[in-house]
């Protein structure tokens, strides 16, 4: 079977040339203008939102509106605030050292650790100037300590109490340490065994307001006495002698000679103490 051959594409012919070449005649074939071809419409997408603006939008409406709620709880707070001091005149309470007494004092002489034993007993006024509020307070933490050199004499607890509206309250405290190691050097220029030196009195409580049957939350309070002078007590005399008679009976012991008894001195001046509100905001206490 014979091969099939097929004719070869058409080539488009090459625009006539100016001097008359072409196929028989000396014609000038002008070319044909191009076709319009209508372009092809394709739609578009919708343009995409920017999404970070509109976040930043929002952040923006969503700060202001807690801005103003704050603003406006401030104001509130304000005007609360402000009506109650009106109507309640609220004063802090006062407390005031009345009488001070160092019954016990024992330093060893060790040159490097020596040991503290000692005994204080307080009597503190407290005072509520309030017409119509009334205090509770918790319990009461004491400590004491050395003026110069901050050595510690002890520490102690007295129960809480109601503290009405207009009341004195009178209470005893006693502050001691028991073979407590203090500093030598500390406790070697501080604490006299024969003199009077200078203490200074902490207490620490929780105290709310009480106000008709509303009770406020109890805060932390700090009381601060400075300026307290101790003296320790005298040291106790040799026991008396017996005294034989002549007949080898036994006569009674000769008394005490005047001013060897062991009483220590109690220091009758009030010292008037700095009360302070402690607020604790999470970690951090003011």
């Amino acid at each position: 079977m014979a091969d099939r051959v097929y004719p070869a594409a058409k080539l488009n012919p090459p625009p006539a040339m100016a001097n008359g070449g072409g196929n028989g005649g000396g014609g000038v074939t002008a070319p044909k203008p191009p076709m319009y071809q209508r372009p092809i419409y394709r739609p578009q997408a919708p343009a995409k939102r920017r999404r970070g603006r509109s976040c930043r939008c929002s952040f923006c409406c969503c700060f202001c509106w807690a801005l103003l709620v704050v603003i406006l709880l401030a104001l509130v707070a304000a005007v609360a605030g402000g009506a109650f001091y009106l109507l309640y005149r609220p004063h802090r309470p006062s407390f005031t050292v009345s009488s001070v007494r160092l019954t016990a004092l024992n330093l060893s002489s060790s040159a490097t650790a020596p040991v503290l034993t000692d005994s204080i007993q307080l009597t503190v006024t407290a005072k509520n100037p309030n017409k119509k509020l009334v205090y509770l307070y918790d319990d009461f933490s004491f400590s004491a300590a050395t003026a110069t050199n901050g050595v510690p004499l002890g520490d102690g607890s007295v129960p809480g109490f109601a503290h009405a509206a207009g009341n004195t309250t009178i209470f005893t405290a006693t502050i001691a340490a028991s073979s407590v190691s203090v500093d030598p050097n500390g406790a070697s220029s501080d604490i006299k065994k024969s003199g009077s030196f200078s203490v200074a009195v902490n207490a620490e409580t929780r105290a709310g307001v009480k106000v008709g049957s509303l009770k406020t939350k109890k805060i932390g309070i700090q009381v601060h006495c400075e300026g307290i002078k101790v003296t320790p007590p005298r040291p106790a005399p040799p026991p008396p002698k017996a005294i034989k008679g002549k007949n080898g009976t036994v006569l009674a012991p000769a008394p005490a000679p005047a001013g060897s008894d062991t009483t220590a001195t109690v220091s009758t001046a009030a010292h008037s103490c700095n009360v302070r509100v402690r607020v604790k905001i999470w970690r951090w206490t003011f």
